[in-house]
């Protein structure tokens, strides 16, 4: 676990980072500066262009990280890679070409509810492609063991960027439609910044042979870009839907609470970002002690760090939600629920990994697009029928992953026999479930303290409750023993 975890704390530090500034951005500044109605109009682009993503990117970021450490010689490597960079061209060029002839049409439609969205259609295209190739190479960069610069330019970038752009806005540098379109040529510029430094680790000599898997390449992809498409509606399918029935202010509102929900599942993508190429690569070898070792450490260890946020997060949620303009208020159950996903996905460690880059990864084709279908009629049922307004879609999400999830789980250990508990997993819950209880329900007596007319008295309760939280957490987590990576961790720092 040695390069595990350097990577992964440097990786959850520049996560972590990244949260600061787009908790900034999303809590103070969007609100703030940017109107809601154009708040709302940047959530549905870039949720629209997560849904078009994976169509575009073919899979072939997943298919540069399960096959590349199969090859042996640079000539088959350089095979690979030449024959699998240009292949999202194959999508990309006829989606533009049929978007530019059908504009109007899909203007039209996209508008219905808010007309304002007609203006930008095309933003959705192009991020999508910026983000596609942005993966591919970031991907090409973690077959290198080399995951820490792709990680800052995808999780703190865009944020620094947004946040520039969002003071240019407020002191009129730019007008907020500008803001779209510098926020898109900053997604280029860090595609570009991404390929740039993934050719400096490994340029290949671009070839026309193709590798000798090549089909077995071209089917993994195939099914790749089918359950990567349905797991993109998954994430972002309810931010799409809401403007079909209510403005774009409703998406605002719901972004910022899912932001909040989602803050506990930084260690996970912090982990995985180098998890993913050694799963990889240990199931190539055949090694599966090493997989199952990396399986329960993965699990344990991302349970107790996620854990530690998911009390910290919902104990002081009310106090976070008193920071924001009240219209945002609404959203704690929001947070409850995505919070639970993310802490269950976080419990799975490398689950997701081991299925994927194993032979049986034709099962996420069908897994993707039970989950897909799945959330899309119970948002249409929550939502629309039964009118539960944004929890419903916070439910819907929750209910679909925590059944998908617990089929891998079952699956796994039906194919690999292995699991992720240890006997310290029921530990970990137990304080987890605790702490949640016991912080939960009240807040420090500090009200009506005010700096320049911003409430202070919030972040005043927050930081108690938080110093409390973390001292009760970390001796509980020690004195049990729950990690031994976590015990060797703070003893190298505090002999």
């Amino acid at each position: 676990m040695g390069i595990i975890l350097k990577q992964s704390f440097k990786n959850t530090l520049f996560i972590y980072l990244g949260f600061a500034f787009g908790g900034i951005n999303t809590l103070f500044l969007y609100t703030r500066f940017l109107e809601d109605e154009y708040y709302g109009l940047v959530t549905f682009l870039l949720s629209t262009s997560n849904l078009l993503m994976p169509l575009i990117a073919l899979g072939i970021h997943h298919t540069i990280v399960k096959f590349f450490s199969s090859y042996f010689t640079k000539v088959e490597k350089d095979r690979f890679l030449s024959s699998v960079l240009f292949l999202p061209l194959l999508i990309a060029i006829p989606i533009a070409f049929l978007g530019n002839h059908f504009y109007q049409e899909i203007g039209d439609y996209l508008s219905i509810e808010n007309p304002i969205i007609k203006d930008y259609t095309f933003v959705i295209y192009l991020i999508a492609v910026a983000c596609s190739y942005f993966e591919i190479f970031y991907a090409w960069a973690k077959v290198q063991f080399q995951s820490v610069f792709g990680n800052i330019l995808k999780e703190l970038y865009n944020r620094v960027m947004v946040m520039i752009l969002l003071f240019a806005v407020y002191f009129e540098l730019i007008t907020k439609p500008e803001f779209i379109y510098y926020l898109t040529g900053a997604y280029f510029l860090r595609m570009f910044i991404m390929m740039f430094y993934a050719f400096s680790l490994y340029m290949p000599k671009f070839t026309f042979s193709k590798p000798d898997n090549f089909k077995e390449v071209i089917r993994f992809s195939g099914y790749i870009i089918l359950a990567g498409s349905a797991g993109a509606i998954i994430l972002d399918i309810d931010k799409f839907m809401i403007p079909g029935k209510e403005s774009l202010v409703k998406a605002a509102y719901y972004s910022v609470a899912v932001f909040i929900g989602s803050f506990i599942e930084a260690p996970s993508r912090a982990m995985l970002n180098i998890l993913q190429p050694l799963t990889s690569k240990t199931l190539n070898e055949e090694n599966h002690k090493e997989v199952a070792s990396l399986y329960k450490k993965s699990s344990i260890n991302l349970l107790l760090i996620s854990g530690l946020f998911f009390v910290l997060i919902n104990a002081n949620v009310g106090q976070l939600f008193n920071l924001l303009p009240k219209e945002y208020g609404e959203g704690a159950l929001v947070v409850l629920m995505i919070s639970i996903l993310k802490l269950y996905n976080g419990f799975l460690g490398n689950n997701g990994a081991i299925i994927n880059n194993s032979k049986f990864y034709r099962v996420t084709l069908p897994i993707s697009v039970f989950m897909a279908l799945s959330v899309y009629f119970l948002n249409k049922l929550f939502y629309y029928q039964l009118d539960m307004g944004t929890d419903g879609l916070a439910l819907a999400t929750l209910i679909v992953v925590f059944l998908a999830n617990t089929f891998k789980l079952f699956f796994v250990k039906s194919k690999f026999s292995m699991t992720p508990f240890t006997d310290k997993s029921l530990k970990m819950i137990l304080i987890i479930a605790l702490l949640y209880l016991a912080f939960n329900f009240w807040d420090f007596p500090i009200c009506d303290v005010y700096l320049w007319r911003f409430p202070v008295h919030p972040i005043i309760n927050i930081a108690l409750k938080s110093i409390l939280i973390t001292v009760i957490y970390i001796f509980l987590v020690l004195k049990l023993h729950v990690s031994n990576e976590f015990d060797l961790l703070l003893k190298k720092y505090y002999k």
